[in-house]
């Protein structure tokens, strides 16, 4: 565990001190996000922090394979460094976008390609954990593997709306998944509790971890499509390599979950945003658009709408993020009563999270104050918020 500790140190550290380095490129180069009618920033924000992230992977995956514990991982398995391919892939495709706007059919060959990248050198899903172990062939498989990205990528993408917003809830996710698959490697091989699995995701923890000052509200930096499209890709790449790397079998048979539960997880981790995401293309293909068009509806969009503020609906929705990513990822460990009860527990706080500040809000509408970041007027009328285009 130490391991892994230093791991997320040193990511969530280069991140945290490259961003401001990243700010001023980003200031020079042009890639800012502008004012629009639709946004809640005051002032033109840079966006690039993805390669911040990227340099924070780097430099974490570099110690790791110092490390004799996760050396074994580099040792055995080609997966860290075409993971950082397929990163480093999808953050330049991210960062052409944030400079000149690509059009959305040249950002999703980008995520192709860094998909099948992976794939192609081992970071594929080799059999799906479906009521024991179901195998199909070697394309269909690649085929789903890339679909797991595309999906992973853009549902991060979606929700990236509000300062902090992807970052967070990314890494709430990240944490509970890294719990999880620490547990599931050493109860599977007990020997030897290294895995790429929980390495990319505590890797994912840390870029978020050290992202975060410098991008919650009143953000000073955007993440961009450059990070966005790389936190969804970590996550992925972790999903894939704990499907593939564990045998259901094995797992079923020690008790610690399901069979089927390393596949169910990952969608639980990313449920707020999948789930935003799904009402988003519903949305919008019944309005006769592209499902790729901006609009103000988004979850995060509503919460504003009821009268809370930048930093309470942020707030309300990393509980929400909470709620789902650790109480699947703890139930794989109580027993069904256990679960259940725990789970009650905590969707009525979580509740109480999401409406009890507007009952206190009534009738003394506030004002936060206005930085150099994005702001909005935080009492009760309804307040626009930025799409997931160019956003944290």
């Amino acid at each position: 565990m130490r391991a892994y500790l230093l791991v997320i140190v040193v990511a969530a550290a280069v991140t945290y001190l490259t961003t401001p380095l990243v700010r001023r490129l980003a200031q020079r180069v042009g890639a800012v996000t502008p004012l629009r009618d639709r946004d809640v920033h005051t002032v033109p924000i840079p966006r690039l922090g993805g390669l911040a992230m990227l340099l924070g992977m780097g430099a974490a995956l570099v110690v790791s394979s110092r490390i004799p514990f996760l050396s074994r991982v580099f040792d055995t398995d080609p997966g860290p460094l075409w993971v950082l391919v397929g990163a480093a892939v999808v953050v330049a495709v991210g960062v052409a976008d944030d400079i000149v706007q690509l059009d959305a059919v040249t950002k999703l060959a980008g995520q192709v390609l860094a998909a099948g990248i992976m794939g192609w050198q081992g970071v594929s899903l080799l059999q799906l954990p479906i009521g024991g172990v179901t195998l199909l062939s070697g394309r269909t498989m690649m085929i789903i593997t890339i679909l797991v990205v595309l999906v992973s990528v853009n549902a991060v993408n979606f929700v990236d709306g509000l300062d902090g917003l992807a970052a967070g809830i990314v890494g709430i996710g990240a944490i509970a998944f890294f719990g999880y698959s620490y547990a599931l490697q050493r109860g599977s091989v007990p020997d030897d509790f290294s895995s790429l699995a929980t390495l990319i995701a505590a890797i994912t923890v840390g870029v978020c971890l050290g992202f975060l000052p410098h991008n919650f509200h009143p953000a000073r930096i955007f993440m961009g499509d450059s990070g966005s499209m790389l936190l969804g890709l970590l996550m992925a790449s972790s999903t894939i390599a704990a499907t593939s790397t564990v045998d259901p079998e094995t797992v079923a048979d020690e008790k610690i979950a399901p069979a089927f539960f390393p596949l169910l997880l990952p969608i639980a981790v990313l449920l707020v945003p999948f789930s935003d995401m799904l009402l988003a293309v519903v949305r919008r293909t019944r309005a006769g658009k592209a499902f790729w068009h901006p609009d103000k509806k988004h979850l995060h969009h509503r919460l504003l709408q009821l009268g809370h503020s930048h930093r309470v609906a942020v707030l309300v929705m990393y509980s929400w993020a909470a709620f789902l990513s650790f109480g699947a990822a703890t139930s794989a460990f109580l027993p069904l009563a256990q679960a259940l009860a725990v789970a009650f527990a905590a969707g009525c706080l979580v509740l109480a999270l999401t409406f009890l500040p507007l009952y206190w809000r009534r009738g003394r509408p506030t004002v936060e104050p206005v930085s150099d970041g994005a702001s909005d007027a935080s009492g009760t009328a309804p307040v626009p918020a930025p799409t997931e285009t160019s956003r944290t």
